[in-house]
């Protein structure tokens, strides 16, 4: 099983996603290094992705999606005007939280959306 944290970042009702080149988008995470707690990897990912900093990552839900199990966080980010495509990232995008089923986006990305609205 492959564990990933992943990261939520809301903006006045929009969402940050990310996209790899020829891909779909999706939030911005990735695999949680040895060594490391998914928390920490949350943070990390998100700053590799998008040069965005975090002072606060509250824990929201753990969502199986075949053979990943995703760890979600909310981030409360320090330098949101910042954000831009880094590493693997080609792209960067807000986008408003409740249309996010109106882009190509991958089934984790809709299904951890979908329960992040709900506790909206």
């Amino acid at each position: 099983m492959k564990v990933r944290a992943t990261v939520i970042c809301e903006q006045d009702r929009h969402i940050l996603l990310v996209r790899k080149p020829r891909c779909r988008w999706t939030l911005p995470g990735g695999t949680v290094e040895p060594g490391e707690t998914r928390e920490q990897a949350a943070a990390r990912e998100l700053q590799e992705e998008t040069g965005l900093s975090t002072d606060q990552l509250l824990y929201l839900m753990e969502l199986q999606n075949g053979t990943t199990r995703h760890h979600v966080y909310e981030a409360s980010v320090l330098n949101i005007d910042q954000v831009r495509p880094l590493n693997e990232i080609v792209d960067c995008l807000w986008h408003p939280l409740d249309a996010v089923q109106n882009l190509n986006v991958s089934d984790a990305t809709l299904n951890i959306v979908r329960a992040f609205q709900r506790r909206l």
